[in-house]
């Protein structure tokens, strides 16, 4: 595991601070979930991108589909 040190303004991490004790958990943990999710969305639409390039001209309804399940 690794550390990282992330400069925020003082407003910014007094609200990040806020939302991660409303969950109840650490500010940390808070940033992992969101990297996470925006690893998982990076990673699900770089798939859809590879196939769609393997549907023969198909990309166009791929990224459709894509941002049709990021509504969701």
């Amino acid at each position: 595991m690794r550390a990282l040190t992330l400069r925020l303004p003082d407003s910014k991490h007094d609200r990040l601070k806020q939302l991660a004790k409303s969950k109840g958990i650490s500010v940390n943990h808070l940033l992992d979930e969101v990297t996470t999710l925006m690893l998982a969305e990076f990673d699900l639409e770089t798939q859809f991108q590879i196939r769609s390039r393997r549907g023969q001209g198909k990309l166009e309804r791929g990224l459709a589909l894509l941002a049709k399940a990021k509504v969701s």
